[in-house]
């Protein structure tokens, strides 16, 4: 199973992007999906994740400007993203793990915003 991440694209600041992360199939176990990302010489941090009962949780920069959900029907999760700063430019990666501890990643997007 691939997870194919989409959306990615240059924004000026205070715009809006919608990601969207595809899965080619369906993964058994699967108890979080997310995003994470990695900026120029960065390290790679959580961005946001939604569990299997629909909670979410969001890393403190993006509260109140970025919304993930997910579509189980179609395999697919999103990352709403608004109010888009400079800072948030990084590659953007989907993942999903499973109770078994087994990650799938996405190839990763790319989203910059200008000033």
């Amino acid at each position: 199973v691939q997870l194919q991440a989409s959306g990615g694209g240059l924004v000026q600041a205070g715009g809006s992007l919608r990601l969207s992360c595809a899965a080619s199939g369906k993964i058994s176990g699967v108890n979080v999906r997310g995003w994470y990302r990695q900026a120029p010489g960065k390290e790679r941090e959580l961005v946001a994740i939604i569990l299997n009962n629909g909670l979410t949780n969001y890393e403190d920069s993006v509260k109140g400007r970025f919304t993930i959900s997910r579509d189980i029907a179609k395999n697919t999760v999103y990352l709403q993203m608004s109010s888009l700063k400079p800072e948030d430019t990084a590659v953007y990666f989907c993942y999903q793990k499973t109770n078994y501890e087994k990650v799938y990643w996405g190839q990763g997007t790319l989203v910059t915003v200008s000033s």
